[in-house]
């Protein structure tokens, strides 16, 4: 098929990389983002953050509980745990802000370093802005392999005790003072599964996490009064199985058209693949994946369009269009490819076969729908010269057979399979429900990987993550951010259903409105800004945190009162109810082009304090050139 509305289609990719609801063989050879945190690539610094933060290694225990049976054999070795920080905005007394780098490689979150969250708060903070890497991924690997017997050492529980290990030891080259917890104030970040990584850690930590020394035989009056330690973004705090739920933010914010299409299409899927088993081949042929051998795989492939949602952000020069384009193609009532009157004549087959042929108007759409998984899976696979099963099949032993070192795909498999769970399925969807993704993706298909690789045959372990708290988790100084629309919301304190959360300086909690995955983490250089840029959500978010963690912050010193952010860019005033979407803004007409020279006033709420008590934020100029 060629091109006929070329605005609306993805040009053809160099190599295939999926966002179907199970990553390929091929993806994992190629090591292309994990199930969870799917990041953005942050390819338009200015200047390549490696240059400019040398990495640095602290001797680490790799077996931190001697107690415990699951990590026998013990190990009494050590380990190196790297790490990179900055100094530049470092004045004495100034924290420590630590971002968790989760289930990827740090060197992926040294941008953070130079913009976003962690280096605005570095700044507005006075202090040391560090990314920390996590055990078994990067160069921080504990063993010489990656087999399962290793991966006994790869679990939560593990990892949280190496981060408060390095914050009690770690010396930071070039920096005269001490800085080592509970000395300094110590403040984590983190999204995603590194959100709920730092909220564990603010729980079974708060010592470390900003403790204050010299008051012995007083913990219960320094938990409560002296640690602020912890932002948890998009935390996804609730280990669940079978997350099903990861497709029902995207069936209720993603464009009502896109969405009915998708399922009304998957549900002729479905109906040819479970009832109509006659009619597999034709299918395939259909979608020119007549190759590809099993059908769990090809159904896996056809939920790469609805799955690029997570990649969506804020900023245009990381988001991932690949959804709208997706949405703009099987939207569409006119064919968006050449195609001949034989390709017409046998979707008219299937559409019958299924028991759609009365609605006429999925034809096209489903044209349409072939069209994209054409242009944009199955035409870069053969360019490639490989085959549809050397491209997309998730079924190869061999392959998961393989556990050195090399094999740093093995890592955040390991952790869903043992303990984590999240298999995003179809066919956990009710049954009343059409889903958005076919209902032969499974458990069992989803779990190939956890047997293959790991000899896992059983459901993970989620009891031992949800015993952290789960929905209910919480505690003193410890921030929950998450977006709206954010496919792990399930999964978060904010999901529907969890129970309701009061807002306060304390204990903060915010919805941003229309937000996906934490996307108050990155942001922009002072020259890529403007007056739509960040959004102001995201910038009021952002603004708000830096406050809070300033309120937390002036506890610790004892000084109290009101504190004062000032690197937002808009004239007016804001008020900053529990959830976001409620947010009222009076911006008078300016062209603000800089997030720099503003003001915000947070007034301190207590822990006691109620949503009518909600902080009113203003917002206000401060010698700005533009500034009437």
């Amino acid at each position: 098929m060629a091109f006929k509305i070329a605005l609306l289609l993805l040009s053809a990719l160099h190599c295939i990389v999926t966002d179907a609801a199970v990553k390929p063989i091929h993806d994992l050879r190629t090591k292309s983002a994990p199930l969870l945190s799917k990041r953005q690539n942050f390819d338009s610094v200015n200047v390549n953050p490696s240059t400019l933060y040398p990495a640095y290694n602290l001797s680490v225990p790799i077996d931190h509980f001697f107690n415990e049976s699951q990590y026998e054999p013990h190990s009494t070795g050590n380990f190196q745990l790297r790490y990179w920080f900055d100094a530049t905005y470092y004045k004495k007394g100034g924290p420590v802000i630590m971002l968790e780098g989760g289930e990827d490689s740090g060197a992926d979150r040294l941008v953070y370093l130079q913009k976003g969250l962690l280096a605005e708060m570095a700044q507005a903070t006075n202090g040391v802005g560090v990314v920390l890497e996590h055990r078994f991924y990067g160069t921080s690997m504990p063993t010489s392999d990656l087999s399962t017997q290793s991966l006994r050492f790869l679990t939560t529980q593990q990892a949280l005790a190496d981060t408060a290990y390095f914050a009690q030891n770690v010396v930071f080259p070039g920096v005269s003072d001490n800085l080592k917890a509970p000395n300094v104030p110590w403040i984590a970040y983190g999204g995603s599964y590194a959100g709920a990584f730092v909220a564990f850690l603010r729980t079974r930590y708060p010592d470390v996490f900003f403790g204050k020394p010299g008051y012995d035989g007083m913990m219960r009056y320094i938990e409560a009064n002296f640690r602020p330690g912890a932002i948890a973004s998009s935390a996804v705090t609730e280990a669940i199985y079978d997350f099903w739920d990861y497709y029902t933010p995207i069936k209720t914010y993603g464009p009502a058209e896109c969405i009915q299409t998708t399922q009304l299409l998957t549900n002729v899927v479905d109906n040819i693949l479970i009832n109509k088993a006659a009619y597999t081949s034709k299918l395939k042929e259909a979608f020119g994946l007549q190759g590809l051998t099993y059908t769990t795989d090809f159904a896996n492939v056809l939920s790469n369009g609805i799955g690029q949602w997570q990649g969506r952000n804020w900023d245009p020069a990381i988001t991932n269009t690949a959804f709208d384009q997706y949405c703009g193609n099987v939207s569409s009532n006119e064919t968006l490819y050449s195609v001949s009157s034989t390709q017409t004549s046998l979707v008219t087959e299937l559409l019958n076969a299924a028991g759609y042929g009365s609605q006429s108007y999925l034809v096209n759409r489903m044209l349409n729908y072939i069209g994209w998984i054409s242009t944009n899976q199955v035409t870069p696979c053969i360019s490639s010269g490989e085959s549809p099963n050397q491209c997309f099949t998730t079924q190869n032993a061999t392959f998961y057979a393989q556990n050195d070192i090399t094999q740093t795909w093995r890592s955040w498999p390991y952790q869903y399979c043992s303990q984590w769970g999240f298999l995003q399925t179809g066919s956990g969807v009710p049954a009343g429900q059409l889903p958005l993704i076919s209902r032969t993706i499974d458990l069992n298909y989803q779990g190939t990987i956890c047997k293959d690789a790991f000899n896992i045959v059983g459901p993970a372990n989620v009891s031992a993550i949800n015993a952290y708290g789960g929905y209910k988790i919480g505690y003193s100084r410890l921030a929950f951010i998450d977006g709206q629309a954010d496919p792990w919301r399930g999964a978060t304190i904010h999901a529907d259903g969890a129970p309701a959360r009061y807002n306060t300086i304390d204990q903060p909690s915010y919805v941003i409105p229309g937000a996906v995955h934490h996307w108050d983490e990155n942001g922009l250089f002072y020259n890529e800004s403007s007056s739509s840029l960040p959004p102001s959500s995201v910038a009021l978010m952002q603004a708000t945190e830096i406050n809070f963690v300033q309120a937390w912050l002036k506890q610790w010193t004892g000084t109290g009162g009101t504190t004062t952010y000032s690197r937002l860019v808009v004239g007016g005033t804001v008020t900053a109810p529990l959830n976001l979407s409620q947010i009222q803004i009076n911006i008078p007409q300016r062209n603000l082009t800089r997030l720099d020279f503003a003001q915000i006033n947070i007034a301190q709420l207590g822990p006691d304090k109620t949503p009518a008590d909600q902080p009113r934020v203003q917002i206000s100029h401060e010698n700005h050139p533009d500034a009437d």
